[in-house]
């Protein structure tokens, strides 16, 4: 086994091949630096007013960035705010930068995470390895108030206003060095220069981060979907199974996935790859007529699914993968929206506006988008900056809300 495969386990610990890196370190530390002042004086304001937020992370390999971007952009869709994303696209190999994201770009060509978050979500997405050109590039096709980039923490150059870092919870920062003695991209301090710390997973809080008052995530993950009908089975389902599962993962963190299937109650045989691998049908070589299932997470399955048509029958139909929801707490939710301060409604069109069952006036609620009649404790939404003024699309007001 060569150094560069072993160093994410010998990052956890100073030990003497770290130690030996710790010189570099240093270098890399100056770098850095260096990197860090030219690219910022670099930083441009972007065009529209557009508000942009950064999700990243301060260390090597995967945290939760995308299941929580995910859960923002989700968020936001539901208040009627008009939210783009933009990508690095890594794994992906376009010819042709600005690139624009469908459900059905090719997933060689736009990298396996955006591919995902735009199926998942239906969300306007643009990778570029230059985010400041992608943001240019999204703006010009979509009339967007935020954008979301998925990761590009280290990147300078995009100006950004507000910043999440996310901490995966059982891994933390190993040794605390920077590259390449350790995994990180950044010392601890740049935690206090973010707006959100976010901590995926874990039992505790650790006493580093508690001045900081992380948020806590939790991925959910109860339901697997098959790969080729789309038909949903609990996990429980493959408890059952006579053979024990193949669990596939090729993220930052396959050991992640295959400890919440062990979590649930299921035996498996697991098979870990490297984060962004191109799959071939020769990586599923392990598979056998006695076996049942093979269950690989969402962002391997972007990459099978085209791959679906060239293997053979037993193995097309054995494939399933689970998709995984990060659970946030409600109030992080609206003081991520409030903080965004997007411009309020247009006072002169909420005067116009009136409830269309009482005629009644309508107060604006900034938080959840929508405008509240109180007389009939009625709340309608208002979706891509448009009041849907219907009866049948309002939701009934809680005593409390009233209160």
């Amino acid at each position: 086994m060569s150094l560069q495969s072993r160093l994410p386990s010998l990052w956890q610990q100073r030990c003497w091949q770290t130690i030996l890196l710790w010189p570099l370190s240093r270098l890399f530390s100056l770098l850095r630096w260096g990197r860090r002042y030219w690219q910022t004086s670099q930083q441009q304001p972007h065009p529209g007013g557009v508000k942009v937020v950064v999700i990243g992370n301060i260390t090597v390999g995967g945290s939760g960035k995308t299941p929580l971007l995910i859960a923002l952009t989700e968020a936001l869709q539901q208040r009627g705010i008009r939210v783009g994303v933009v990508s690095r696209g890594y794994g992906g190999a376009s010819t042709n930068y600005p690139c624009r994201v469908t459900a059905d770009s090719a997933v060689t060509t736009v990298g396996d995470e955006p591919l995902l978050i735009v199926q998942r979500t239906g969300v306007p997405l643009v990778v570029d390895p230059n985010r400041v050109a992608a943001i240019a590039a999204l703006v010009a096709w979509q009339p967007v108030a935020v954008i979301l980039s998925d990761d590009g923490l280290q990147h300078y150059r995009m100006a950004r206003d507000r910043e999440i870092i996310v901490v995966d919870g059982q891994r933390l920062f190993g040794n605390r060095w920077l590259l390449p003695a350790g995994p990180l991209r950044e010392p601890l301090s740049r935690l206090q220069q973010a707006n959100w710390i976010v901590i995926n997973g874990g039992d505790e809080i650790p006493p580093l981060l508690q001045p900081l008052k992380p948020i806590r995530m939790q991925l959910c993950g109860a339901n697997a979907i098959h790969l080729q009908s789309g038909e949903q089975r609990p996990l429980s389902f493959f408890a059952a199974a006579a053979q024990p599962l193949h669990a596939l993962a090729g993220i930052g963190d396959p050991s992640r996935f295959f400890n919440h299937l062990q979590i649930a109650g299921l035996a498996v045989i697991s098979h870990s790859f490297a984060d962004h691998h191109p799959y071939k049908a020769e990586d599923l070589n392990f598979f056998n007529q006695r076996d049942e299932f093979i269950l690989m997470t969402e962002k391997d399955a972007v990459k099978w699914r085209p791959l679906l048509k060239g293997l053979p029958a037993p193995t097309a139909a054995a494939l399933w993968y689970l998709p995984v929801t990060a659970i946030l707490p409600a109030t992080f939710i609206n003081a991520f929206i409030n903080q965004l301060e997007l411009p309020p409604m247009d006072s002169k069109l909420l005067e116009i506006l009136a409830c269309p069952l009482c005629k009644g006036p309508l107060q604006y609620h900034k938080e959840t988008a929508e405008l509240v009649c109180r007389a009939d404790r009625l709340a309608f939404p208002i979706r891509d900056d448009i009041p849907v003024m219907l009866e049948e699309e309002a939701r009934p007001l809680t005593d409390d809300e009233l209160n």
